[in-house]
Formats: structure tokens, sequence, C-alpha cells
């Protein structure tokens, strides 16, 4: 009987998985080569002729969670409403992060570094924010830099969802925190004309959909 392969597609899956649930709960320097061949029940060989070693390794699993998040946020449509089209990126970006959190952790959770202030590439998630935020400008919905914008939204999002996942809100909490901190978010980075008028809504609107 001939050696059972060690480079095809199940046994890259198979590593895959495994480092990114050991790089999302156990501290980075236990996570060897050979203890995420062992827990992927594959040899340590795999992991070099797939991957070329740790680091490519754990720079598979950062690519995987970059192109999930971009394809969930990417599916998001488009609308005549920038404001609301960016409050459905955020509940796009959070039910992502809660459906993926080990991976979510592993991207923004200091595996490897994450540089929100850097270049923009054509597959980076925040592309579709931005683009939301551009046509919120031009219509003059929003007001500021959009690289400031989207660094203020994205920041916020990943405080409540790092939260969230941490379990340090309840759900019920979590729900109310998420649609009243975004909604807040947004509006601050609104023209004057449009903070009134959004503010004269809410302001007619029963607490539960304030």
């Amino acid at each position: 009987m001939g050696r059972p392969r060690t480079n095809d597609e199940t046994v890259k899956e198979r590593l895959v998985v495994c480092a990114t649930e050991m790089l999302a709960t156990r501290p980075r320097e236990s996570v060897t080569v050979r203890a995420v061949a062992a827990a992927a029940e594959a040899s340590t060989t795999a992991v070099y002729s797939l991957f070329g070693g740790k680091d490519g390794l754990i720079g598979a699993v950062r690519d995987r969670a970059v192109a999930g998040l971009f394809q969930e946020l990417s599916a998001v449509p488009t609308s005549a409403d920038p404001l609301a089209d960016l409050y459905a990126l955020a509940v796009a970006y959070r039910q992502w992060g809660r459906e993926h959190s080990h991976l979510y952790t592993v991207l923004f959770g200091g595996v490897q570094s994450f540089d929100p202030s850097g270049e923009v590439g054509a597959s980076d998630p925040m592309r579709p924010h931005l683009a939301a935020i551009d046509r919120a400008l031009a219509a003059s919905v929003l007001t500021g830099e959009a690289t400031s914008i989207a660094l203020s939204i994205w920041a916020t999002l990943h405080g409540l969802v790092t939260l969230e996942l941490a379990g340090a809100l309840g759900a019920a909490t979590a729900e109310t925190a998420f649609r009243s901190t975004i909604h807040a978010t947004l509006r601050g980075w609104t023209t004057p004309a449009v903070f009134r008028s959004l503010r004269q809504t809410e302001s007619a609107l029963p607490p539960d959909f304030a």
C-alpha cells in the first residue's frame, strides 16, 4: 500500500480549520506546527508542503477571514439611501463576526498585524463601507473625511462585536446597544440638516424604535 497523500485539499482544509480554532483560543506561542498537525491528524511535512511553514498557515487563515468578511459585506445591496446602506453593512459585519467567531478573533485579535489606517486594497473588507461613505458624502448626507468616518464606524463596530463575542453583553443588551450605538455613530457624522431631520424623526418614534 502506498503512503497516504499529505498535500490534498482535505488535509489542507483540516489544517486551516484546526489552526483557526487554536489561534483563536490559545496563546500564539502554543500554536506550533507540530500541535496543529497533530490536531488535524496530519504530518508536520504537510504543513510545510502545503503552506511553507507556520507563517504561511497563519497567513492562509487570515486570508480566509479577510475573504469571508469581504464577501459578506459585498453582498449587501446598494440602495438610494447611503445611510441605510451603512447601517446594513454594520448588521452584516456583526452577523459575520457572530457566525465566524474564530476567524473574527484571528483577523482582529492580534495574531497578525492589522492596520485600519493602511491603504485599502481591492478585496479589503472596508471597501464596501468606503463606497457607501463616498456616496453619502456626495449626497451631502455625511460630512468629514472618508477615512476618518470609516475608522470611526469600524472602531465602534469592533468594540460592540468584541464585547458580544466575549459574552460581556446579554442577547437583549447586545441588540439594543448595537442599534442605538451604530445609529448614534452614523448620526454624529451627518450634515447639520440631516442631523436635525433624524433627531426630529427619532423624537416622534416610540422608545423601542428610536
